[in-house]
């Protein structure tokens, strides 16, 4: 139940390495986050698509070398509909996700620990209600577990080669049409 010591400071350690990553990427500041809202400044969305492509490579090369297995969360679009909405309303209002709100408040910006606190507090709601919602809401437009490669039959580094063409793509046209 409980990771080793080692286990707790390689956590440890990347978290720090997350944290400072976000603070540089200035992704741990509200405006930031806000203009992306506001279509005005872009780089969450670099950040965030450049994370996806990496982080995704990452673990495929690590499950295809047997150092990690593959765990696929269930496609429940109904839930993810109504999180997304829940998340993107909370971003708004806040104006940091969870993993910025933690280096915002590493960084000493008390709007943040705020945010903390609504976080812990909506999670434990959630835990509270889970149960009900494994009933209904969680059930609504249920796939399963299932990924694109699934489902197309294309292989996943195809994927990830179109998702990072098309972020290249999409990054460079950004940079030219300013809004």
């Amino acid at each position: 139940m409980f990771d080793t010591m080692p286990q707790i400071l390689l956590g440890l350690l990347t978290g720090l390495i997350f944290g400072f990553l976000l603070q540089k990427g200035r992704v741990s500041d509200r405006r930031v986050i806000l203009g992306q809202f506001l279509l005005r400044d872009f780089t969450m969305m670099k950040v965030m698509l450049t994370a996806v492509v990496v982080g995704g490579v990452g673990v495929y090369l690590m499950k295809m070398e047997g150092l990690t297995k593959l765990f696929v969360k269930p496609a429940q679009l109904g839930a993810v509909v109504i999180g997304g909405l829940i998340f993107g309303v909370g971003m708004v209002v806040l104006g940091y996700c969870p993993g910025t709100a933690v280096a915002a408040a590493g960084e000493g910006k008390r709007d943040a620990w705020w945010g903390l606190v609504g976080m812990i507090a909506a999670a434990a709601l959630y835990a509270e209600l889970e149960a009900g919602f494994s009933k209904n809401i969680l059930t609504w437009a249920n796939y399963g577990s299932v990924t694109l490669p699934d489902v197309t039959g294309i292989s996943e580094w195809v994927w990830f080669a179109v998702l990072a063409a098309g972020s290249g793509l999409l990054f460079r046209v950004l940079e030219k049409h300013k809004l």
